[in-house]
């Protein structure tokens, strides 16, 4: 069993023991694990494709502010999908928020800079994220680059790198750290009465950093096997399509019927968990066919198949900042 010194493991475990809404079928975990390892799946890479990098100081801020917007890309009516067109090709999702950002910098605006996104104003996102339709959430985007800016600029002499300096070589820490002094990254559900603690983008982003740094410089982290998965709306999604995850038959048909599902509701709470622990399954199902991936990286494979993926069902819609 990995470390859990974040709580993750723990707490999501706790939760998938309790829940009423969501089962986990450990054999279909097992039964998927086995074809991926008969497909001669291996560790996923960290894609590069429209994102900002030039190996310095800069891509570490960078990365902060694209995990400070990294949330809610969903529309109620999918004809009104926020989309860019960026270098020929149109894009949704994740894909366009990197795609914006990168076109901002493109553009002359330093969104490396901590003063920069301390100053942003509601003009300067719009211009940032404009394309067809508008991404959801602006304001909270607002609030979260201008947030991580201040925080930088107060503790971290504008610098995420030395964020990462105090975290000592330590994914863990850094989670922890963001938690602490960036409060949009504090990502703690609650449960029967109980924390839960999920920390999405905090884990992701400390994930982005390895990857695009290639576990070098400020990418690198002793304790990657301490994160877990990121309790997402694809992964849910992916894990259901595959039999891991199974529904009752209430919360199956809100999904289905893309009804909103409140954030921090039983239901909610209750598929992030089983999410998070699902990975684990997958993750000691695939190191006994002989392939050792930690639970990010295996997010990491299913996030990067479910793109462009016709799914039979839909991804459960929850309105929140943090995924």
């Amino acid at each position: 069993m990995p470390p859990d010194p974040l709580g993750v493991r723990e707490a999501t475990a706790a939760v998938v023991a309790q829940a009423r809404h969501v089962r986990i079928a450990p054999e279909a975990a097992e039964t998927l694990a086995r074809r991926w390892a008969s497909e001669g799946v291996g560790p996923p890479g960290w894609y590069p494709k429209h994102h900002f990098f030039d190996g310095t100081h800069r891509s570490a801020n960078w990365l902060l502010a694209l995990d400070a917007v990294n949330f809610s890309f969903w529309s109620q009516d999918p004809a009104e999908r926020w989309e860019i067109d960026y270098r020929g090709e149109r894009l949704d999702g994740y894909w366009a928020l990197a795609a914006s950002l990168t076109r901002a910098v493109e553009e002359g605006a330093p969104l490396w800079d901590a003063r920069t996104l301390a100053e942003l104003t509601q003009g300067d996102v719009y211009r940032i994220f404009r394309g067809k339709g508008v991404i959801p959430l602006m304001a909270d985007r607002l609030n979260n680059l201008r947030e991580a800016g201040q925080a930088l600029l107060d503790r971290y002499r504008g610098q995420f790198i030395h964020a990462i300096t105090a975290a000592e070589g330590s994914a863990a820490r850094l989670v922890a750290l963001l938690a602490r002094d960036f409060p949009s990254f504090r990502d703690v559900a609650e449960y029967g009465g109980q924390p839960v603690p999920l920390y999405k983008r905090a884990q992701l982003l400390v994930s982005d950093l390895w990857g695009a740094y290639g576990g070098r410089s400020w990418g690198a982290f002793s304790d990657m096997e301490a994160l877990t998965a990121f309790a997402d709306y694809k992964l849910p999604q992916m894990l259901r399509e595959q039999g891991v995850l199974e529904y009752s038959p209430e919360l199956a048909r809100k999904v289905d019927t893309r009804a909103l599902i409140l954030a921090g509701s039983p239901e909610e709470v209750e598929m992030r968990a089983a999410t998070v622990q699902a990975c684990e399954l997958l993750r000691d199902a695939l190191a006994e066919a002989g392939v050792p991936l930690m639970a990010f990286q295996v997010d990491w494979l299913l996030w990067q198949q479910s793109q462009g993926v016709a799914a039979q069902h839909p991804y459960h819609l929850t309105r929140t900042i943090y995924y």
